[in-house]
This record gives C-alpha cells, sequence and structure tokens, in this order.
C-alpha cells in the first residue's frame, strides 16, 4: 500500500468520509489496489482538427502502460487545440495564442479538480506544447512532457514534400507559375501521415524546447508520429513519472533560469521559430522565474546558426538538440 500522506490523491481516495468517492472508482472498473496507488493525469491535447493531433489517443495508452508498470494509477484526459494550420488566414487566428492559457487552465483544473498527484502531457501542435508545459510548471508536480512528433514527407516527382512546399507554391501559383492541377497534386501527397508540420516551426521547435528544459526524456522529440518508437517513448515516460513520484523531483526543480538559456540557445542554433521568444517567458513566468524577451533576444544575438532544419528523412529535432545543448 503507497503512503499518501503527501499525496493529493489522498483527498479522494483515503479514509471512511471517501467512501461515495470511492464507489465512482469503483463503478469504471478500478479495484482497491489500483485506488491506493498514485494517481497521475495523462493528459492529451487529442482531438480530430488536424494530422499533429491526431495519434495522441493512441501514444496515451503507451503511456498509461508506463505508469502501471510503475505501480501506478493512469487517468485520462483531454483538452483543446487550436491548430494555426487550420486557423491561420481567417477570424479563427485570433484563437490561437489565447488556446495556449485555455489548455494550461484546463490542464490545471482537471489536475486539481481531481487530486492527480503527477502530470504526463502530450501535444503535438504549436501553441498546445507551451500550453502544456506551461500548466505542469504551475502545478508544480512531477511531470514528463511528450512531443506527438513530427509529421512524415510526401513524395511528388521523386522529391521529398512538405506542407511547406504547398505554401510556397500557393505564391507561385498566385504569380501564374504553376496551374491548377500541379497544385492540386501537390496538396493531395505534401501531408501523408500524422503528426505535425515538416519543418522547423513552432511545435518541433518547443519540442526541442521540452527537452533542452528537462522536462522530456532525452532524445524522445526526434521519431515522426507514425513510428512504433514514439511508444517506446512513451511507456517510458508513464514509468519514468512514477520515479519522479517517488524522488519527489517536481517540475520547477527541473525547469531553471539555465535550463530556460538553454533552451533559448537550441532555438537560435536550429533555426526556430520566433514564436519561442513569447512561449519562453510565459513558461518561465510560471516558474517565477524573471526571464523575458529581451534575455530571449540577447541568447539568439549571442548564438550560431548553424542547420537548416526541415524535418524529413533524417533530419530529426533529436540530434540537433544534443549538439545545441553543447553550445554553452
Amino acid at each position: 500500500m503507497t503512503d499518501k500522506t503527501n499525496l493529493p490523491s489522498r483527498h479522494v481516495t483515503e479514509g471512511p468520509s471517501r467512501a461515495p468517492h470511492r464507489s465512482y472508482f469503483y463503478a469504471m472498473g478500478l479495484d482497491e489496489e489500483a485506488i491506493a496507488q498514485p494517481w497521475v493525469g495523462v493528459a492529451t491535447c487529442w482531438n480530430e482538427a488536424a494530422p499533429c493531433n491526431i495519434s495522441l489517443n493512441r501514444q496515451a495508452q503507451a503511456v498509461k502502460m508506463g505508469v502501471k508498470k510503475g505501480m501506478g494509477t493512469p487517468r485520462e484526459f483531454t483538452t483543446i487545440t487550436v491548430t494555426d494550420g487550420i486557423a491561420m488566414g481567417h477570424e479563427g487566428m485570433r484563437s490561437s495564442l489565447a488556446s495556449r492559457e485555455a489548455i494550461a487552465d484546463t490542464v490545471e483544473l482537471t489536475m486539481r479538480g481531481h487530486c492527480y498527484d503527477a502530470l504526463v502531457g502530450l501535444a503535438g501542435c504549436d501553441k498546445s506544447l507551451p500550453g502544456m508545459m506551461m500548466a505542469m510548471v504551475r502545478l508544480n508536480v512531477p511531470s514528463v512532457f511528450i512531443y506527438g512528433g513530427s509529421i512524415l514527407p510526401g513524395r511528388l516527382d521523386g522529391k521529398d514534400v512538405t506542407v511547406q512546399d504547398v505554401f510556397e507554391a500557393v505564391g507561385q501559383h498566385q504569380a501564374g507559375n504553376m496551374s491548377d492541377e500541379a497544385l492540386a497534386a501537390l496538396e493531395r501527397v505534401a501531408c501523408p501521415s500524422a503528426g505535425a508540420c515538416g519543418g522547423q516551426f513552432t511545435a518541433n521547435t518547443m519540442a526541442c524546447v521540452s527537452e533542452a528544459i528537462g522536462l522530456a526524456l532525452m532524445n524522445s522529440s526526434g521519431a515522426p508520429a507514425p513510428y512504433e518508437s514514439r511508444d517506446q517513448y512513451g511507456e517510458a515516460s508513464g514509468e519514468a513519472v512514477m520515479k519522479l513520484i517517488e524522488k519527489n523531483i517536481r517540475a520547477r526543480d527541473v525547469v531553471t533560469r539555465k535550463s530556460l538559456e538553454n533552451a533559448a540557445r537550441v532555438v537560435a542554433c536550429t533555426g526556430g521559430s520566433t514564436n519561442a521568444g513569447l512561449h519562453l517567458p510565459a513558461i518561465a513566468h510560471e516558474a517565477g522565474i524573471d526571464f523575458d524577451l529581451f534575455d530571449v533576444c540577447d541568447i539568439f544575438k549571442d548564438t550560431p546558426y548553424f542547420v537548416d532544419l526541415k524535418q524529413v528523412g533524417n533530419m530529426l529535432p533529436r540530434t540537433f538538440t544534443r549538439q545545441a545543448a553543447c553550445l554553452l
């Protein structure tokens, strides 16, 4: 039996007065042993809005297996995502940055409302990554972040293509240099799988950040979304969060001023999204760390840009996250 003296889940699982609470848990198929174990929230931004989110539900099942292996009780829940790739170019873009705060808030509310002891968060698109990490630091519970993974490249005329090529093709079409038929052929093959946009845009940038600040397992961000190795990292993350509970290592023990500086350097050297200038200070704020846009810009100016990163073939974030970490 777990000693829950210092665990939040004691408020919903322990003592005679919590019999009504436990009756709900029995209704969901839990037994006495599962109720007595530490409770881990497994939060995903799964939805059917875009390919970046579509595999998160499957990956969450692997996380839950890892939590169970570590003698914990996983409780899966979801939150929203507003995907820039769909929201851009119309009124929907006003919802994008605001969704980051909504994600952080809803994860916090679920974790606090149900007294979960730790958090494993899965996110796959732009604002959902920093939103999930903000929630972890705000809650300051044992936490592990998992990126859903980048999309695989498409193939056209013997070449790899991504959504970046489609954006460029729109300009070519408007200039009269590409036919309707050629544009239609490209758009049908550019995004052939689940996963985030194939470029060092905000999602892949913040995936690198998740490793650099220490919330994600090393190398866990690299494999594309469809790869089976993503499930292996999911299971390992579930086991890892149970070790964090045992050792009482919390998010703010990991996310420090030094780790944020390291993350900014990773962004700079990989030519990452300038949106990191918004997201890194937001994560720092949740941790009570003074690290603002000017600090990020100073690091950007001081860091050499040494790789043109495009998530196709073997050009994956993990390789350069390790190299960039050596710059400090």
